[in-house]
């Protein structure tokens, strides 16, 4: 799991540190600041996962799980369609409507 942490929303509560005091310090104001990059391994998740719900003002974002290597190399080689060419040689318009 990813998680990111908006320090222009936190208003100082401290319910990050109290949940999750691994990932979360306060500095001394009492406004939040993430500890490492953001991932949250799965021993870790239901603590990080409350701290983000019981945030007031939701500094906390969920970012999506976090992908092994492996997992980001097969959806790197998955392509989209390329888009359709629209054929105009008749001056027709592509919603057709006639010129």
């Amino acid at each position: 799991m990813r998680i990111r942490l908006d320090r222009t929303l936190c208003d100082g509560f401290g319910i990050c540190a109290k949940h999750a005091p691994d990932y979360f310090s306060l500095d001394d104001w009492g406004y939040a600041s993430l500890i490492g990059d953001g991932t949250v391994p799965e021993k870790d998740r239901d603590a990080v996962m409350r701290a983000l719900l019981d945030c007031p003002v939701h500094a906390i974002i969920y970012m999506g799980e976090h992908r092994p290597e492996d997992a980001q190399k097969d959806a790197a080689a998955i392509q989209e369609a390329p888009e359709p060419d629209p054929n105009t040689d008749d001056s027709e318009a592509i919603s057709g409507f006639v010129r």
